[in-house]
């Protein structure tokens, strides 16, 4: 008799936890019901840093101890530094996967308008860095909110992420920043980003320059 009481008594206590449970995704649907699928993909922790780095300092912030998941690497390769920063920006590998490195180095002669002239041991050495350190390598943050945005997409820019472009349709950007110029074009990420370099783009070390 207790054992078919124990059992009743289970049973009810677990369709309560099931009726809970259910409440509770029905009211996470219709909070998302209506958005598109990029926006639930990245309404989840939209800064790279952690809670509790709200009581450390911007130096401490800043510091390299603080890569890894959180953050981007910053560029550590010489020769795709020399190479490439002549030119722009030296972008995170992380920011693409190693698909779109590869579409990139192979159309070096029309390189978004411009012919790159590369040796092919430069080629070779850029090539290896970019893939092995792209962002399904790595554990930060951004680089796997990248990679669930693209969904298998290989873009060959860094502004076609839905992401990356998520990102940039805030309300507090004005409409003509990106025309201003002091920064030039979207993807001059350095020009707003001011610890780009660190590869640290949270929110808080933005400054849109006027």
């Amino acid at each position: 008799m207790n054992q078919v009481r124990n059992a009743v008594v289970f049973l009810v206590a677990l369709l309560l936890l099931a009726n809970v449970a259910f409440n509770l995704a029905w009211a996470d649907h219709d909070e998302h019901k209506g958005k598109k699928w990029y926006q639930k993909i990245f309404d989840w922790d939209d800064n790279d840093h952690n809670g509790d780095d709200d009581e450390d300092s911007d130096d401490d912030r800043n510091n390299s101890k603080h890569h890894g998941e959180r953050y981007l690497n910053p560029v550590n390769n010489p020769t795709y530094q020399e190479q490439c920063g002549g030119c722009h920006f030296v972008y995170q590998p992380e920011l693409l996967p190693s698909g779109s490195w590869e579409k990139i180095l192979a159309r070096l002669d029309d390189h978004f308008g411009e012919e790159v002239d590369l040796d092919a041991e430069s080629k070779e050495i850029i090539a290896e860095y970019l893939r092995a350190n792209a962002a399904e390598y790595s554990s930060a943050k951004r680089a796997v909110k990248i990679m669930r945005s693209l969904r298998g997409q290989t873009p060959m820019r860094i502004t076609d992420v839905p992401y990356i472009r998520h990102k940039h349709e805030d309300d507090d950007i004005p409409p003509d920043a990106f025309q201003r110029e002091s920064v030039g074009s979207f993807s001059n990420c350095v020009a707003c980003h001011t610890t780009a370099e660190k590869g640290i783009y949270d929110d808080d070390f933005v400054k849109i320059p006027k």
